[in-house]
């Protein structure tokens, strides 16, 4: 149902929803066609800043509930929204291009919520001044949309067409993601949009990124725009560490790859970070196993659990929760696994003195045995992972945000150099 007028739950405003046509030509023909839920989300962004800029129509007030009782409640129709579309509807409770926000060439078909006040006694003076509002808005939102320039429409368009296209010929390329040159990864969070896939942009202090030349920066054209972009591929298969020192972005520039399964709008930072569809997080956590698979870490299961390491039950720990995840990913060929040190299991990851007989971490796998990952790209942030980042193909080095690279053979060198003096240390401070 895309068509209500209710009162709220406390009678405070009347909560309204409607759809409306606004016949406009789009254009979209040509060799490219599609792109049109990016041309959606320019309306919808242009309807959102004409409703809360300064000066803005009265006619505008109901999509922000103004003059309600608690505006606030209703923020959503004006919260600023900067992807065109998500594969997991992320941030589906705002105004966004989707769910009956759609277009075609000859024109844009919205649903339009939002609150006005609330008459008590339902008088009919009352109920005509609803009618008018809802018509006053609907006309001014169509004056917005048709006073959009073609060239916004068109970016919006197009910036579709260049995402998905890429998204879709990365595996051709050999590619599960790739980030462009310029891209600015780093969020604003808001209250409606606490998550980092939905976040807007940070604008001030930011550093775009580079692809250091150490990398192997990899360049394509974008058939819709006819650009060509440079930047960081993740290949298919390979392990990428993201090292670093405290605070640098680390998890800022993992969590943006992640962020490319969605399609961006001109703005938000991303539009150049594309991955391809179903990439894995691995985190720690609580979670119960049932029959679950763990023998890719553990040959003998830990205490507390029953069965066998191939079909494990019982209350998982942290470390065992994250080898489910990471197993379950491997097993189904994953094209993507992605983790954040600040959320690992870090005793799966790295081995110390104390790790157990029968635990394999992952480092030692990527040592020995890896094949065992089949063709599943590794992308991890580490500040401390140091034996991990020895394992892997290549090393990005954030240092003043800005990405740097050292070689696997340089690392370890200074690796090496920084256990012996460690075991030095050790050694002097021995009773």
């Amino acid at each position: 149902m895309n068509a209500y007028i209710v009162p709220a739950f406390d009678r405070s405003a009347l909560l309204f929803s409607f759809p409306v046509r606004i016949s406009r030509d789009l254009g979209g023909g040509g060799s490219h066609q599609g792109g049109m839920d990016g041309a959606v989300a320019v309306a919808i962004e242009a309807i959102k800043a004409a409703a809360t800029e300064p000066g803005a129509s009265i006619r505008l007030d109901p999509l922000a509930g103004r003059g309600t009782a608690y505006p606030n409640r209703y923020g959503t129709a004006v919260e600023p929204y900067t992807l065109i579309a998500s594969p997991k509807a992320i941030g589906a409770g705002l105004f966004r291009a989707g769910s009956g926000n759609q277009a075609d060439p000859g024109g844009i078909s919205l649903v339009l919520t939002g609150a006005l006040p609330h008459s008590s006694p339902e008088s009919p003076a009352a109920v005509r001044g609803v009618k008018e509002s809802l018509a006053a808005l609907a006309v001014a939102v169509g004056e917005v949309v048709r006073g959009i320039p073609d060239r916004a429409l068109e970016a919006g368009r197009i910036a579709s067409l260049d995402q998905k296209s890429l998204r879709e010929s990365l595996p051709s390329l050999g590619l599960v993601a790739l980030v462009g040159d310029g891209s600015r990864p780093a969020r604003t969070y808001t209250r409606l949009r606490c998550h980092y896939r939905v976040a807007g942009p940070m604008h001030d202090g930011h550093v775009p990124f580079r692809c250091p030349p150490g990398l192997d920066p990899v360049e394509v054209e974008l058939p819709a725009s006819g650009r060509t972009l440079t930047g960081l591929g993740i290949r298919r298969g390979e392990v990428i560490a993201i090292a670093g020192s405290n605070a640098e972005g680390k998890s800022t520039l993992l969590s943006a790859i992640l962020s490319g399964v969605d399609d961006h709008l001109p703005g938000d930072g991303r539009e150049g970070i594309v991955t391809v569809h179903d990439p894995v997080f691995a985190e720690a956590g609580s979670h119960a196993h049932h029959a679950d698979d763990l023998s890719l870490f553990f040959g003998r299961l830990p205490p507390g659990l029953s069965g066998t390491p191939r079909s494990a039950s019982g209350p998982g720990s942290g470390s065992t929760t994250m080898a489910e995840q990471i197993s379950r990913a491997v097993s189904r060929r994953a094209p993507l696994l992605a983790f954040d040190e600040d959320r690992s299991a870090v005793n799966l990851l790295v081995p110390s003195s104390l790790t157990a007989p029968g635990v394999t971490p992952l480092s030692t796998i990527l040592a020995t045995d890896r094949k065992r990952l089949r063709d599943t790209a590794v992308v991890f942030t580490a500040g401390a992972l140091d034996l991990l980042v020895a394992e892997a193909d290549r090393i990005l080095v954030l240092e003043g945000f800005r990405a740097g690279s050292v070689s696997r053979r340089e690392f370890r060198r200074r690796l090496t150099g920084s256990l012996k003096d460690v075991v030095a240390r050790l050694e002097l401070d021995d009773p």
